[in-house]
């Protein structure tokens, strides 16, 4: 699979990664012989990064990748992880040192090694990333050989910008889909010229580019995509990107209809979404989650196909601009 380097961490990964928010919790139950499943079959099929945080299962989702990559070797394999989710409250006030660091520690025991490759700040209050105090601490964990490098997931725009402009700062981890363009319009230019990788994150909107949902699906009660549509659990643009669940219904069918007319060969909506991504200069990897692993192995897949026609990049454009704009662009 093709590789690309991580922004200031200066190591590769995989243009296709592994996002393992499903092995923890959030989506519907998924059992551990399947986890560990998806695990092996992603990384059968050429993936090399793997990004998980503290708070998906409580520590569950960590403890799966740091199982597999012991059965397997550590050897070509990058993991991310994530803190600061588990404050409580999650406020501005608790990314103290003393929670870094026994955060930290407990997420290099549950993935089972002293220098975690990366670690994601997980959409911290705004606030957090405006202070020299929160890079201070991270640059020392550097230097203490606690984590290798340091990144910000964030929830929006001028968070990453923000984040960017910091100079150990190695990646931003941002949602961005047919569905989310926002970040193409300054965060990615501003990525590149600064040398920071970018993560992209729900890249199938909840699985609503897969073009396989109407308004008859159901998803199990502790699946997010049931219990946080309006933002109930945490900010609701992590759920079919923020986008209503209807008018997303109906803007998927729309890009199936793109995929097929622009497909050369036999690939899945989900796919081609993923190659759109892909093709975004600025983009490092694309991480789509799966419960099974022939998910997880056609996800891989598309970093094979070609990059994507002027036509088919226009016609996605305009089902964004017609059916999708005006309920997120604004927003995040």
């Amino acid at each position: 699979m093709e590789q690309r380097i991580l922004g200031r961490t200066q190591r590769p990964v995989s243009v296709v990664g592994l996002g393992c928010w499903q092995l923890g919790a959030d989506w519907g139950d998924v059992a551990e012989e399947d986890a560990l499943a998806v695990l092996n079959a992603a990384l059968d099929s050429g993936v090399t990064f793997l990004d998980t945080a503290d708070v998906y299962g409580d520590g569950r989702s960590e403890r799966l990748v740091g199982q597999v990559l012991a059965e397997r070797g550590r050897d070509g394999v990058f993991v991310a992880t994530k803190m600061g989710r588990r404050a409580s409250p999650h406020e501005a006030s608790e990314y103290t040192a003393d929670n870094f660091r026994r955060w930290n520690d407990r997420s290099r025991e549950n993935l089972g090694v002293d220098t975690l490759d990366l670690v994601q700040l997980h959409c911290p209050p705004s606030e957090v990333l405006s202070k020299d105090e929160t890079y201070d601490v991270l640059d020392a964990m550097v230097d203490e050989g606690r984590i290798a490098a340091y990144g910000v997931s964030v929830e929006t725009v001028e968070e990453a910008l923000t984040a960017i402009a910091r100079p150990n700062v190695a990646s931003i981890q941002i949602i961005l889909n047919l569905f989310r363009r926002k970040p193409l319009e300054r965060v990615l230019p501003a990525a590149v010229e600064a040398g920071v990788g970018i993560i992209a994150r729900v890249p199938l909107a909840s699985g609503l580019l897969t073009g396989r949902y109407d308004d008859a699906t159901e998803f199990a009660p502790n699946d997010h995509r049931n219990f946080n549509r309006a933002g109930e659990a945490f900010d609701v643009g992590e759920t079919f990107a923020g986008v209503p669940y209807s008018v997303g219904v109906l803007a998927a069918q729309r890009v199936s209809v793109v995929a097929d007319r622009a497909a050369l060969s036999d690939i899945s909506t989900a796919q081609f979404a993923l190659r759109w991504i892909i093709d975004q200069p600025g983009v490092t990897t694309v991480i789509p989650g799966a419960s099974r692993p022939e998910q997880a192995r056609s996800n891989a897949a598309a970093a094979e196909l070609p990059p994507l026609s002027e036509d088919a990049s226009r016609a996605l454009a305009a089902i964004y601009a017609e059916d999708i704009h005006a309920h997120v662009h604004h927003r995040w």
